[in-house]
């Protein structure tokens, strides 16, 4: 019986039954699909940890085979009493507290090459046989440490910590914008057997990169470039307060490519060394820095810059130009910016395509439309050197070059994929996208670079 099957002639009273029996159906029948939801959710849970687990125990007994000539090195060791097997307190699952097995190294050259091969963690692998930690989660954690009455921290332990997490992959490709507590939330929210995989696949070439750098100099010099070595947090803050100055500032982004054409062309390498600000970005920068012995903080590059600087300004009331690429973009960049941060206000466009004698006009836009950040896309070294001859007459406080970032939020050229930049391999896919335009860049272009970088170290070792 439905309530269309009450009629105009049906009685007050019955009319109120009816309509109290439709309303208890249909509570009913909304508590039993939010159970079979329930129900669903868990048993997909369930699916995915078992699965989890089983690959876990796998790979846990495949590397005690593989690598069982290490322990028999390991075993040899502890008998001589070159070595021990320590015991680390950890939090692991539902805050329950297990012991970490590790070897405890010593503290000479033998023990620091030992630790670099990541030695030191092979009894590790009987926790993750023993069901204490799995192959990838959120690192293992000392009790104590984080508190888990904090939501976004108890999230993290929904889930067995990892001998491999995302937050260390992301430490050594220099890309740890966020905190460990963000990342291990996002691990825990996405998690899959796939997705392991992949993180176990991407740690491959993190070891290679070495440990992330939480403290390292405030400058350091590349192939005679000085880099202002900061975070992408210090870097946002040192443009917010410059936007508060008196006079005009520049600001340059520093890659591989950037650096070989300064190495040739002596007006950019100037312009380089006297800008206010020099910014090192790519995975390039970051391998220079250990090669030379000048590690980098992070790589600071324009595009994962720009989102978290339009942040910043949001609501602040400071005016931003968009200057360069091709005709369209930097109007495309506009609506993206309205659309991710509506309280940024853009106050003029321009393509990159314009004519010397358009100059002079466009200049006057600028100083007319009482910007204060002007972000100028006209490529390396067009784009610093343009800055460098017209950042007086635009009146702007902060003006920098963003290269192809116009590109990527108009949705011209799209970016590449999290997992690609987590191993340091952005510029792989962006020859994917353009190989006849750059191949050149990025094969021949990285070899030089490196090569020009190890000159340099054998020099500086030669004084």
């Amino acid at each position: 019986m439905s309530t269309h099957s009450i009629s105009n002639s049906t009685p007050e009273y019955a009319k109120e039954e009816l309509y109290r029996r439709f309303s208890r159906q249909g509570l009913r029948r909304q508590r039993l699909r939010r159970w079979m939801r329930g129900l669903s959710w868990i048993l997909v849970v369930q699916l995915l940890s078992g699965a989890k687990r089983a690959m876990d125990v796998l790979l846990a007994i495949s590397g005690l085979v593989i690598l069982s000539p290490l322990f028999i090195v390991g075993l040899a060791l502890m008998a001589s009493r070159v070595i021990a097997l320590e015991r680390r307190p950890r939090v692991g699952r539902w805050c329950q507290t297990f012991d970490e097995y590790r070897f405890a190294l010593p503290q000479n050259t033998w023990g620091r090459l030992l630790r670099l091969i990541r030695f030191h963690r092979l009894p590790t692998l009987f926790n993750i046989l023993k069901g204490d930690m799995s192959l990838i989660g959120p690192r293992p954690v000392s009790p104590g440490t984080l508190s888990p009455r904090e939501r976004a921290v108890r999230k993290r332990y929904d889930v067995r910590p990892g001998l491999v997490c995302l937050w260390w992959i992301r430490r050594r490709a220099n890309i740890d914008y966020g905190t460990e507590i963000e990342a291990d939330g996002e691990y825990v929210e996405t998690q899959s057997v796939l997705g392991d995989l992949g993180i176990a696949l991407r740690a491959i070439p993190a070891i290679l990169y070495g440990e992330g750098v939480a403290t390292a100099p405030d400058l350091v010099t590349i192939l005679n470039i000085p880099i202002d070595n900061v975070t992408m947090a210090e870097a946002i803050e040192i443009i917010m307060n410059l936007l508060d100055s008196q006079h005009g500032h520049q600001i340059c982004f520093v890659n591989a490519d950037c650096a070989n054409i300064a190495y040739r062309d002596e007006e950019y390498l100037r312009i380089l060394r006297h800008a206010d600000y020099v910014f090192a970005d790519g995975i390039g920068l970051k391998l220079a820095g250990k090669l030379l012995g000048q590690e980098i903080k992070q790589n600071v590059n324009g595009t994962d810059l720009f989102p978290r600087l339009c942040e910043s300004l949001s609501g602040t009331g400071k005016k931003v130009f968009l200057l360069g690429a091709r005709p369209g973009v930097a109007e495309r960049v506009r609506h993206w910016i309205a659309e991710h941060a509506p309280g940024v206000h853009v106050v003029g466009t321009q393509h990159g395509y314009f004519s010397p004698e358009e100059e002079a006009s466009i200049i006057d836009r600028i100083a007319d439309s009482g910007a204060d950040l002007l972000l100028v896309a006209l490529g390396a070294p067009r784009q610093d050197k343009w800055i460098h001859r017209h950042l007086d007459e635009t009146g702007v406080k902060v003006a920098m070059g963003v290269g192809g970032l116009f590109d990527f939020y108009s949705g011209r050229i799209p970016r590449a994929p999290l997992w690609m930049r987590e191993m340091g391999l952005e510029w792989l896919y962006r020859f994917i996208q353009e190989p006849k335009r750059m191949w050149k860049r990025y094969f021949v272009g990285n070899a030089i670079f490196l090569f020009r970088v190890i000159k340099e170290r054998f020099i500086n070792s030669r004084m």
